[in-house]
């Protein structure tokens, strides 16, 4: 059953993700505020203003037909960029972004016009069908979900002495793997997709739910990890064409990568560039590295990357729970998720999160690369209140990953949802495990 939806409620969800974005942004420092420490990306300006600006056009603009107040801003903040290449992000560029006391004048203002809107919504009465059961809302809500782990990933990307540790912080251990094996997961049906009801919200690409046959696999009992990848970086596995399709090959070259992207050489050893700090590479913790690099080092290792369906029957066998650890939503005993960490720690640390044939780390710690391009459904129909979210995606170059990682929100696990990047993007905190068929 889920719980009954009010203006109210809304707006308490709405100010606990603004809060989680207030503390994130707290984490750079005020020179930073114009860096784009990914080429692939806007500045941190753009962040701001564009969860306001998607506030505005989505709920104010489309659905209540309100004038805009603030139109330069309401266009400049209107959508990110995914660009193949860096020449591709350059031909994007702003050439001026307005001061960082002009975009918080701007959020603000819309955060009031929001509440005051949310106080007098009755959800089962909306202005608008977008509104009815307040969806609208958790769209805009877990649109910023997402957006706090691009705010993440990008963090992480600065000089360190650019970021800003919270007053809180403890760095994890380095921890200790458990023994690498697998689990066998017998012939049977995967559940994808969300069933009519089952969820207050789900994206379109998660529509429509359906079953799909698969046959048996064995999958590993946990991700790959740094000291795993190790094996694939000394025998010179960037060097090697036979172990990188063609367009991972392309990608290599280009690049150009010698080795995972949050790995660092020093005096002939290797370091972790943490969140906010260097360490000593820690073995335990799964390897974070693009779909071109995951390939590679299954080709390397004579196995596979999960298909879609695969990490299904992995993770739900033959049941259609909601969640991995049943109908409820996770708590901090089901994996490094929703912020419980700044960093990865060991695979292995949340054994009580295992799926029912005792596969690990299945929720958090790092996105998990599918070998499944990201794609439609049969049936799928685009959202009439976000028709390009995913849409404009399936182009055979991105790919769908499941679970979560340190930064997921926990609202993001439900059993259906699908996240997805283009197959040579080296930033997000994806890793992978592999299959034998």
């Amino acid at each position: 059953m889920l719980a009954p939806v009010s203006g109210a409620s809304l707006a308490e969800r709405y100010r606990a993700v603004r809060a989680r974005t207030t503390r994130l942004f707290d984490r750079v420092a005020p020179e930073a505020y114009y860096l784009r420490p990914i080429p692939l990306r806007h500045p941190f300006v753009f962040y701001e203003g564009h969860l306001a600006a998607f506030v505005v056009n989505k709920l104010f603009g489309e659905a209540l037909g309100e004038p805009p107040r603030h139109a330069a801003f309401d266009r400049l903040f209107a959508r990110g960029i995914d660009p193949v290449d860096k020449a591709a992000a350059e031909r994007v560029s702003v050439e001026s972004w307005p001061t960082r006391d002009e975009v918080r004048k701007y959020v603000r203002q819309v955060e009031d016009r929001l509440y005051e809107t949310l106080a007098a919504l009755d959800p089962d009465d909306p202005p608008h069908p977008w509104l009815a059961g307040g969806r609208l809302i958790d769209m805009l809500i877990e649109h910023e979900f997402m957006h706090q782990e691009t705010l993440l990933y990008l963090i992480h990307q600065l000089p360190h002495d650019l970021v800003r540790p919270p007053a809180d912080y403890v760095e994890p251990p380095d921890g200790q793997a458990p023994a690498p094996r697998t689990v066998e997961v017998p012939a049977g049906t995967a559940l994808l997709g969300a069933r009519p009801g089952e969820y207050r919200f789900v994206w379109d690409n998660e529509l429509k739910a359906m079953e799909v046959s698969v046959p048996d696999f064995a999958i590993d009992a946990t991700n790959v990890t740094n000291g795993q990848f190790m094996a694939f970086v000394e025998v010179g596995g960037y060097d090697r064409p036979e172990f990188w399709d063609e367009s991972g090959w392309a990608w290599r070259v280009s690049a150009p990568a010698s080795h995972p992207p949050f790995w660092r050489r020093s005096d002939g050893g290797w370091l972790y560039r943490g969140l906010f700090g260097d360490r000593p590479l820690p073995h335990a913790w799964p390897v974070f590295v693009s779909h071109a690099e995951a390939r590679a080092f299954a080709r390397f290792a004579g196995r596979e990357l999960p298909t879609e369906p695969e990490w299904h029957r992995a993770a739900y066998g033959d049941m259609t729970t909601r969640y991995p650890g049943g109908d409820g939503p996770p708590t901090a005993a089901s994996g490094n998720l929703d912020f419980a960490h700044w960093d990865p720690v060991a695979v292995g640390t949340y054994p009580g999160s295992a799926s029912s044939r005792g596969v690990l780390d299945l929720l958090g710690n790092g996105w998990e690369w599918t070998a499944t391009p990201f794609a439609p459904f049969p049936g799928f129909r685009p959202d009439p209140a976000y028709p390009p979210y995913s849409a404009d995606f399936f182009d055979g170059a991105h790919f769908v990953l499941k679970g979560a990682s340190m930064g997921t929100d926990a609202t993001l696990t439900r059993r259906s949802f699908r996240n997805w990047f283009f197959g040579h993007y080296p930033y997000v905190y994806a890793t992978f495990r592999l299959v034998e068929r």
